[in-house]
Formats: structure tokens, sequence, C-alpha cells
């Protein structure tokens, strides 16, 4: 479990990735330093780890996040959120299809998936909370139609499941998935949000989005400048 280490004074959110399922999708557990109440953001599986955490680091759950409906985001959202009595909000209601067939696609990645139904569809513009915490929710749909992404504005942070990774982007070539579609994501409702923003991807390490406009093969200032030209 990488946790984001103490300091001083500190500060209103804290944060540790929990790389779960085969495919080491990075799930996330935020929480409320005030309250000490968390979210889980894509749960994808490896459940007894994700409990492990909670008694480690003392978080009450409050809710699941969901970025998108792939399986090793969300094939154990239900399962978690039915277990701990607690809601799940997101994605984006375009990415129904997606949790539609997670019984499905379990067997076929042997990997354990089950349906659900989120309690709260979200929209480009909502907020969501956990705790004290309000985080922003855009909605960046290219890897998936219904992909959001959450932001907190005051620790200029975000998880952004599979639309950006240090030194690449999503992959298109899913059902519904566009590569046009996913850049414009990126560089209208993403790179808006400022280069110092610190970024936890789906897979992979941290970045932030100055990096990413500086180095990324894919969406750089400098590859898109190229593109267009």
């Amino acid at each position: 479990m990488n946790e984001s280490p103490k300091s001083a004074q500190e500060p209103p959110m804290r944060v540790a990735i929990l790389p779960v399922t085969p495919l080491q999708q990075n799930c996330t557990l935020i929480w409320c330093t005030k309250t000490m109440r968390g979210a889980f953001v894509d749960p994808g599986g490896d459940l007894d780890q994700l409990k492990a955490a909670l008694a480690k680091t003392g978080v009450k759950l409050e809710k699941v996040l969901v970025t998108h409906g792939h399986l090793d985001h969300c094939g154990m959202a239900g399962e978690l959120a039915k277990e701990l009595h607690v809601p799940i909000e997101g994605p984006q209601e375009e990415d129904r299809f997606w949790i539609a067939q997670l019984d499905q696609d379990g067997p076929r990645w042997n990997m354990e998936a089950h349906s659900f139904e989120p309690d709260r569809w979200l929209l480009n513009g909502d907020q969501v909370t956990v705790g004290d915490l309000t985080l922003d929710v855009y909605h960046c749909p290219g890897h998936t139609p219904g992909h959001v992404v959450f932001h907190h504005a005051p620790s200029r942070f975000a998880i952004v499941g599979d639309v950006l990774f240090q030194g690449s982007i999503g992959r298109t070539d899913f059902p519904k998935g566009d590569l046009e579609t996913l850049v414009n994501s990126i560089t209208e409702r993403l790179w808006p949000l400022g280069d110092e923003t610190t970024f936890v991807p789906g897979h992979g390490p941290i970045s932030t989005f100055g990096e990413e406009r500086r180095s990324n093969p894919f969406v750089s200032d400098a590859a898109l400048a190229r593109a267009t030209a």
C-alpha cells in the first residue's frame, strides 16, 4: 500500500494506492483527515486487501466511487458496497452497458466480476463528497463513453482512471472508444486543471499534468502541435 507521507500539518485529504487484480489496477483509498471517512475509487478486486487497508488506516468507508465500467476497475464494486453497506457513485450512465456485462466479462478474463446498479450516475459538473471533502466530477469520454474523473481542487489532485497515464493514454479500441474524443477530454477538461495537478492513473505510477504536457508522446503540447501542423 503506497500511502501519502505524513507531514507536520495534516492535509485535508490523504490517499493510499492499492494495486488490485491481475491487471494491477490502481484502486485508490481517499479519506478526509478531519472525519476519517473515506471512499474507495475503482475497487476492481482483491477485497480482502482493501478491507485490510481500511483496518490499517482506521478509515470508515462512506461510499464507493467508480471512474468507468471496465471489470478491473469495478468488477467487485457491487460486492464490496453490499458487504459494507455503502452506496456506489459513478460512472456516467453511458457506461451502463459495460457494467451490465460484468458477469460475462469476468470469466473471459479469468477474474471475478459482478454486475451492479450504481446508486448515483454522475454527470460533468457534478460533485461528490467524502467526509468534509468535495471533489469535482469531469466527464472524460474516449476510453469508454461514460468515463469520469475526480478532482480535489484544494489538494491539486485528480484520479483519472484510464484516461491518461504516465507517458501514455487510454486505449480507444474498445466498443464506443474514440481517440479524438479521448484527446479532447484530456486537453479540454484535464489540462485546464493546472500543470501542478498530481494524478493517479488507472495503472502505473503517478504523474502531473504538467509533466505529461511536456513529455507524453500522445498528448504533449509538442506532439499535438505536430499533429495539427
